[in-house]
């Protein structure tokens, strides 16, 4: 796949998006903005490193990658990629089972890259989750944030919209914050898969406002009704601003509460179009 072709494009739309603290900022949403390396999955495994200059390109600095995946590079060749091409890893994804049952491994990859966050995306269950089962995922999470601590890294949790079932006077979501220390067990809000299951972001981020400290920054097409499974079409991720999703009421309450990066996520196969204009959007975005 071509990437270059776009370079010309980017540079357009993002000409007036690089602010004091980078790409992707305006005067009133102050950021910082980055990218989740599984954006470029498939550019990556067709491409290689090379697929990477498209971020390059876009004058993005900061990036959330796989731990265990690099979309057919090995560790070493994705640290190089980046490191050439000037990308900061902040935060990295890796399953639970390898958290939990291959920690050092994932504490010296972590070390590797010189991450601040390590976390989980997929919170491991059989459908539909229930009480029991969100008690043992508390108590795992729990261990790998108290392991993770040890060696000066934030285990943090990505919601995927499975977790809000209803539960007494809440949902199970409320039961894992519960469960889980606070200290030990940060979040990463997914905008898209809070929105799907029928969430209201702001009130989210301000019920637990001293555990949110990154996003995936995602919108959900118009007129798609959500539910608990966590999985829609990938069409339905829609450049930012042009979904459901309230950003500007979102993007304000997570800079109330001090969330301390975005990555924008688009997991659409017209990902290369879309990026540029979600940066865009985020460049012009007035809080409110």
């Amino acid at each position: 796949m071509m990437l270059r072709s776009f370079v010309f494009v980017s540079a357009m739309l993002l000409s007036v998006s690089v602010f004091a603290q980078g790409v992707g900022t305006s005067p009133t949403f102050k950021g910082p903005v980055g990218v989740q390396t599984y954006s470029l999955r498939n550019q990556l495994k067709q491409d290689g490193a090379k697929a990477l200059d498209f971020l390059k390109d876009l004058n993005v600095k900061y990036v959330e990658i796989g731990l265990e995946n690099h979309y057919g590079l090995t560790q070493e060749e994705m640290k190089k990629a980046l490191d050439e091409r000037g990308l900061i890893p902040i935060a990295a994804h890796g399953s639970q089972g390898y958290l939990l049952n291959k920690t050092e491994e994932a504490i010296a990859a972590a070390k590797y890259f010189g991450l601040k966050y390590v976390g989980v995306a997929w919170a491991a269950h059989k459908k539909p989750l229930d009480e029991a089962q969100t008690l043992k995922i508390a108590e795992e999470f729990n261990e790998i944030g108290k392991r993770l601590k040890a060696a000066e890294l934030q285990f943090f949790y990505h919601n995927h919209g499975f977790e809000f079932y209803p539960y007494k006077d809440g949902t199970l979501f409320d039961l894992l914050m519960e469960k889980t220390d606070p200290d030990l067990v940060k979040l990463e809000m997914d905008v898209l898969w809070t929105i799907f299951p029928g969430q209201d972001p702001v009130k989210l981020l301000k019920k637990y406002p001293d555990r949110w400290i990154l996003t995936h920054l995602k919108d959900l097409k118009k007129g798609v009704v959500g539910d608990m499974s966590g999985g829609t079409a990938l069409t339905n991720d829609v450049e930012l601003g042009t979904g459901q999703a309230d950003y500007p009421a979102i993007l304000k309450a997570c800079q109330e509460i001090g969330v301390k990066y975005h990555f924008i996520e688009d997991e659409s196969p017209t990902v290369l179009e879309q990026l540029p204009k979600s940066l865009k959007y985020l460049s012009t975005i007035e809080l409110r």
